[in-house]
């Protein structure tokens, strides 16, 4: 009966792994679309230090998942303990550290509003400045999505403007509409648009664009997350019980 029963756990840890080993796969996967994508996110991602990081911190945690879910494969199958240990150490560090990014995300969630973006913007961004890393991810945005500003272009009313810029200019040339939706893509009327005649300009706000853009899957990444750090919580438990049932 104790053999049946740790066969079964060893099967049930190997089931489990197999989950870690394709959501390993899956973040590595994610991580190369972001830095590599030609559509616009790559220069986003280049542009901002803070994303760059992100995306390679994306990498670097699935490749380690990647590693684990193999180990801990391995560890069932032949029924290792060494190979289990350290399986099961990792697992409870990359659990911690998910919970922890996780209870960070909902402390400082208040930091992801309209009225924080609208703030920054007014105070940090220097137009068509692209030597400055804000203005040009925010350039980025503006293009890739075509939105302008964080409700519209009222926002750079209060930006200060450039001291060889005419001062009807007040709209960014980011804010202008495209036919193809790159930094290399030809404006429609860039003079008209400008000078302010709304018909030529991206009218909509990039807070709602890209709300609207990722709102479906932010609660598919909510519930993976939810699901990867249960699946590791049942691969630790079923590691445990597998380490301590092998002679």
């Amino acid at each position: 009966m104790e053999g049946d029963c740790l066969s079964c756990m060893k099967y049930l840890m190997f089931l489990f792994n197999f989950f870690i080993f394709l959501g390993g796969a899956c973040l590595l996967g994610v991580g190369i679309w972001v830095i590599v994508d030609p559509t616009g996110f790559r220069e986003i991602v280049a542009a901002n230090p803070l994303l760059f990081t992100g995306a390679y911190i994306m990498l670097a945690m699935g490749a380690m998942l990647f590693l684990l879910g193999f180990l801990g494969c391995c560890g069932a199958i032949r029924e290792n303990k060494c190979l289990l240990l350290f399986f099961f150490m990792f697992i409870l560090l990359i659990f911690l550290a998910e919970l922890s990014a996780a209870i960070l995300a909902f402390i400082f969630r208040e930091n992801l509003t309209r009225e924080f973006f609208t703030k920054e913007l007014k105070k940090h961004y220097v137009r068509n400045n692209d030597t400055d890393v804000f203005s040009s991810t925010w350039n980025s945005v503006m293009i890739t999505f075509a939105c302008c500003g964080v409700n519209g272009p009222e926002d750079f009313e209060a930006v200060p403007l450039l001291p060889h810029l005419p001062e009807e200019e007040t709209t960014p040339e980011a804010c202008c509409q495209r036919k193809l939706q790159s930094r290399e893509g030809m404006f429609v009327n860039r003079e008209a648009c400008l000078l302010g005649i709304e018909r030529f300009q991206n009218r909509q706000g990039c807070y709602t664009v890209i709300l609207n853009s990722f709102e479906t899957y932010v609660y598919l990444a909510g519930a993976l997350a939810i699901g990867v750090l249960a699946i590791e919580l049942f691969a630790m438990i079923f590691a445990m019980c597998l380490f301590r049932g092998i002679q």
